[in-house]
């Protein structure tokens, strides 16, 4: 196994035993010598080391640096995987094939959150590094584990390429009919983690998406899938990300900023396509985000109080940006959306890509909008 080089990350910092299982950092490192660590504990990304236009080399994802914290956040979900299901559910009930599930946990308001308390970012999974650039991590979600039904198998592999793509692939089966929504909840810093982490105002934005969910004000969808043009949410041309945020709008007001789930413009449903961009001016690095999903969850980290995280790091209210690759929201309770059922026999597949790169936002002041539209 790699030992961290360029994050400061101690490995016996994150050894431990939780939940009877073992805890442990571990080191992928492609052929550039760019890193990312991952512990196995929520699966949770900890360092991401990429250079920016001048060759210096910053950790761009926010996390801590000893377990104890990690388990501790004040952010529980800070760059962990997200499931059963990622996102909202309205009052935490559902129905499904006739059976009223109603014992999810209520931790978001009047609402379920992300799997609840113990979701999958608050469990140790068996993890089994395969070579320098790969981690599988796998965990068995029993029968009405946070309420839901039937045995959920799940494994998920980080693979960090010689291109300084993050590529995250998502399996899972049960045994009985239930409901997915597998997710990562990267808060990504493209300035580099800092004391304190810059904010991403400036940070100049991309997303392939014609079409959004509106929320209310709990954050729970409306059943409407709004336009983007001529709104807040319009960024089918690449532009900062403040300079819409704080718009005497409804939508923004209800989610504090942005937090909402972008419809993806799509050919064909599952094909994985270009979703966002992102360029943060002053390092000059860049982030792609390429997905399966059907949406991206946009969250601009609105209710941070400016915490510590790792390295003697602050992340202060929107010092971060997280583009969730999913379905929507209270799929679930919204049947005009896309199915999120899952039965025995199939299998769930997802495929998210993060890409850093360096650009200059002239560049990519000229990207554009798909002419195809969203599959919903």
């Amino acid at each position: 196994m790699k030992i961290s080089q360029l994050s400061g990350l101690k490995r016996k910092d994150f050894q431990s035993t939780i939940q009877g299982k073992q805890t442990d950092l571990y080191t992928l490192v492609n052929q550039c010598g760019n890193e990312v660590c991952i512990t196995n504990y929520g699966g949770a990304l900890v360092a991401i080391m990429v250079p920016g236009k001048d060759g210096k080399i910053a950790n761009v994802i926010q996390g801590h640096d000893t377990i104890k914290s990690v388990v501790e956040s004040p952010e529980p979900f800070l760059s962990t995987l997200i499931g059963r299901y990622g996102n909202r559910i309205c009052n935490g009930r559902f129905q499904l094939d006739g059976v009223v599930y109603d014992q999810l946990a209520i931790n978001n308001g009047p609402n379920h959150l992300h799997g609840g308390p113990t979701g999958f970012h608050a469990r140790v999974w068996d993890a089994e590094q395969k070579d320098d650039q790969t981690l599988c991590l796998h965990y068995l979600s029993k029968d009405g584990e946070e309420g839901f039904p039937g045995n959920l198998d799940v494994t998920v592999v980080y693979r960090w390429t010689d291109d300084n793509e993050l590529v995250i692939d998502y399996k899972a089966t049960t045994d009985k009919s239930t409901i997915i929504n597998l997710t990562n909840h990267g808060f990504f810093s493209l300035a580099g983690i800092a004391n304190p982490t810059p904010d991403i105002l400036d940070l100049q934005c991309y997303i392939n998406a014609n079409f959004y969910v509106p929320i209310d004000e709990t954050s729970i969808p409306t059943g409407e899938v709004r336009a983007v043009k001529g709104t807040p949410f319009d960024f089918t041309q690449m532009h900062a990300v403040g300079d819409m945020i704080d718009a005497d709008d409804e939508q923004t007001k209800n989610g504090a900023g942005y937090d909402h789930s972008f419809l993806l413009n799509k050919g064909e449903f599952g094909e994985l396509s270009y979703a966002a961009k992102v360029c943060e001016p002053h390092s000059g690095r860049s982030m792609e985000v390429y997905t399966t999903e059907p949406a991206v969850q946009v969250y601009t980290d609105n209710w941070a109080s400016g915490y510590p995280g790792q390295c003697g790091s602050t992340f202060p209210r929107r010092s971060a940006i997280c583009f969730e690759a999913q379905h929507a929201p209270d799929t679930p309770n919204q049947t005009h959306f896309p199915t999120c059922i899952l039965r025995p026999g199939e299998v769930y597949t997802q495929k998210t890509v993060y890409k850093f790169g360096t650009d200059s936002t002239e560049k990519a002041s000229g990207l554009s909008g798909a002419a195809c539209e969203s599959v919903f």
